[in-house]
């Protein structure tokens, strides 16, 4: 028997002070049993940095060549691929042909995650952007995830301030380049 996705919501106050975006927002998100909390965690705030009109997340695993996140315009058209985890140089390279802007949103360790992209080849790797969300603040948000999830998210130079159930926790989204 296949075991079944865990929906989480969140409600989140958003406040992008770098892109001047202000929003609440009304998540849900599916976590499937092979996911960790911090993949979810790190999949939310990719959403929240990334916010704007056309965004959505993905079918998940039911769909392989669809990205995490993306981004659509009104004709239906991904204009940013938005890639979480440790995705591989060849599926780097497809996002990048099938689109104009790749971001890769990391829970594990950037380094290691650019090693193995040395000496693949990825389409126009100067610019997908890498970013690293910190591990200590997805650790502590980890520990106080629930299934419904009421969470302030404030971003200042690409800080984040996140409140979650009166506990204040903030950390670094760091840019890393891939070529």
């Amino acid at each position: 028997m296949a075991l079944t996705s865990t929906i989480y919501t969140f409600d989140i106050a958003l406040s992008d002070v770098d892109r001047g975006v202000y929003e609440q927002l009304s998540l849900k998100a599916a976590c499937h049993p092979s996911e960790t909390p911090e993949y979810l965690l790190t999949r939310v705030i990719a959403y929240c940095l990334e916010y704007r009109e056309g965004i959505a997340f993905s079918k998940g695993l039911s769909e392989p060549d669809e990205p995490a996140v993306s981004v659509r315009d009104l004709t239906g058209t991904i204009t940013h691929w938005i890639e979480i985890g440790s995705p591989d140089a060849a599926r780097l390279h497809f996002a990048s042909k099938a689109c104009p802007r790749v971001a890769v949103y990391t829970h594990k360790e950037p380094r290691t995650l650019l090693r193995g992209y040395e000496g693949q080849k990825i389409h126009k790797a100067d610019r997908v952007e890498l970013y690293a969300v910190d591990r200590t603040l997805l650790d502590s948000l980890a520990e106080r995830l629930d299934r419904r999830t009421t969470m302030t998210v404030s971003v200042s130079e690409r800080q984040l301030y996140i409140d979650v159930g009166g506990a204040s926790f903030q950390g670094a989204v760091e840019r890393h380049p891939i070529a």
